[in-house]
């Protein structure tokens, strides 16, 4: 293993800003947020939040991650664009953006390819180059640490060698902290790769980075290559989400430097985390989480049954090119998503939960999961819903109130609003209670007319608000009959949780998740807890 100085090595995320040009894949500013918190917990080095100066979108982000973001391992990153030609750094509103986007870091994309300056910039390659200088220098002057994405660096360099040296050149002699080669159009293969890389390393003597993009199925593999040949910086997307064919996987190149290059880029203990935190940035992107992706898909340690299943039975590394808990994962001789007693009882441990010696309460809960997630559950990203599952096994089932029964009336009035009528008949603290709200859905008439009846014993729920609502169909081919399950976001101002309901019923699975979304919301607030 490499030396533990977190800045030996980079490990880039551009998820929020490169992995969002994903057809269909669309990020509120709060799920921008849970998404970095989520990419913080395995360890990465850098967040790449977005392009301050380009949206008001990425603006509100950066503004709001000022107070709302708190990371214990990654650097927030802006991302943006070398000054434009004919003026200033000093004077481009966009460089000013960087500025005041209040990250320590900036990554400034640049171009390297001749065709690309005289063609797309309509500019001369000197101007390029100066532009690059200024904008490094500026940002440098003002205290930031400058990375450089050259641009287009592959096909710039077998179009121009000499050009795409002299953008590295000029980068890092104006402060540049690292030069990112970039293979934009994703067209590399690995051999290619390293030649250039090593060329560009002895040329120029600059720190460099590694950008690629999936177009030939060759990402993964052209980062991994890069890095033996001396790039010390990469970059990559969450499950590779990007435009066209996608990024570079970052889960599987972490993976690979750390299992298969013994470099050690994460903090120790994280990668196990690789499997959680990849499907919970699936669910809150609202992607189908892919089985088959390396190293953190169901079915990337599953095995079938005969011969194959035979051997791993007497010695699973006859079929394993790692140990799958090194990732988090688990071996499956049979259809089935989730970890084995060992990995509850360290979820458990997180928790605050001694597990060690509840054996068959264990047993339950593995099998109970398995269950539900046959079932259309899944709890990677309803870590919430999980603890009250575990805790329910293993304290015993408890809550802060006994539903009797609800009702949602959806009427469309003759002015043409349509309003929702919830009512909701529950016991708490041995009193009943029955309360009706509307709302602008019924969802939200659910949520009112539930905080309504609770809110005289626990006044604690004026605090909570639901952020997130997310439905998926678990199974297209049932049409309106098909199984829903509904994912419920909440937050008490200073974090959030997640969690689930699955049923065929659209009503039903999101009242199962707002239920656990208050159960959970009161528990963290230490309110007392009723026995069943």
């Amino acid at each position: 293993m490499q030396p533990d100085d977190p800045d030996s090595f980079h490990v880039y995320d551009t998820t929020l800003r490169d992995g969002t040009q994903q057809e269909g894949l669309s990020l509120s500013v709060g799920d921008k947020i849970a998404v970095a918190r989520h990419l913080d917990e395995i360890g990465v080095g850098f967040i790449e939040g977005g392009w301050p100066g380009s949206n008001p979108k990425d603006a509100e982000f950066f503004h709001r991650a000022r107070t709302e973001l708190r990371l214990e391992h990654a650097l927030l990153t802006a991302f943006g664009a070398t000054r434009r030609a004919r003026t200033t750094a000093a004077d481009d509103p966009q460089v000013a953006a960087l500025r005041e986007a209040g990250t320590a870091v900036v990554c400034l994309v640049a171009k390297s390819d001749r065709r690309h300056v005289e063609r797309a910039l309509r500019t001369t390659p000197a101007e390029n180059l100066a532009m690059i200088r200024d904008t490094v220098a500026h940002l440098r002057a003002e205290g930031k640490r400058v990375f450089v994405d050259a641009e287009h660096f592959f096909d710039g360099y077998r179009a121009d060698a000499d050009y795409a040296l002299e953008v590295v050149r000029v980068a890092a002699e104006a402060g540049a902290e690292v030069v990112v080669l970039c293979d934009t159009n994703g067209g590399m293969l690995p051999t290619r790769i390293g030649d250039v890389v090593s060329a560009v390393r002895d040329r120029t003597g600059a720190r460099l980075g590694i950008h690629c993009h999936n177009d030939t199925a060759c990402a993964v593999a052209n980062t991994l290559v890069a890095v033996e040949a001396g790039v010390t910086h990469v970059q990559g997307t969450a499950n590779g989400y990007g435009e066209r064919c996608g990024n570079a996987d970052l889960f599987s190149v972490v993976a690979g430097l750390e299992t298969k290059l013994g470099r050690r880029v994460l903090p120790p203990g994280r990668l196990r985390e690789l499997v959680r935190v990849s499907h919970a940035i699936d669910e809150i992107t609202n992607s189908a989480p892919d089985a088959h992706r390396a190293y953190v898909g169901a079915s990337a340690f599953a095995h079938k049954a005969g011969l194959h299943a035979s051997a791993v039975k007497i010695d699973p590394d006859m079929y394993q090119h790692i140990d799958p808990a090194v990732v988090g994962n688990d071996m499956r001789m049979l259809v089935s998503e989730l970890a084995g007693r060992a990995t509850i009882e360290l979820k458990g441990r997180e928790l605050g939960l001694d597990l060690s010696g509840q054996r068959e309460a264990l047993g339950r809960v593995v099998d109970l999961v398995k269950e539900r997630e046959a079932a259309g559950y899944t709890y990677e990203a309803a870590e919430a819903s999980f603890e009250l599952l575990l805790r329910d096994e293993t304290e015993g089932p408890r809550r802060f109130f006994t539903l009797e029964s609800w009702r949602v009336i959806v009427e469309r009035r003759p002015d043409g609003e349509v309003v929702s009528e919830a009512t909701v008949k529950l016991v708490s603290n041995g009193v009943r209670h029955v309360s009706t709200a509307e709302g602008n859905g019924p969802v939200n008439a659910l949520d009112r007319a539930l905080r309504e009846a609770l809110e005289k014993s626990y006044p604690g729920l004026a605090d909570l608000d639901l952020v997130d609502y997310k439905v998926r169909i678990l199974d297209g081919r049932s049409g309106t009959g098909a199984v829903t399950r509904v994912l419920v976001g909440t937050s008490d101002g200073r974090d959030r949780w997640d969690t689930i309901g699955v049923d065929e019923n659209i009503i039903a699975a999101s009242w199962e998740a707002l239920q656990d979304a208050v159960t959970y919301g009161l528990h963290r607030q230490g309110e007392q807890i009723v026995p069943k």
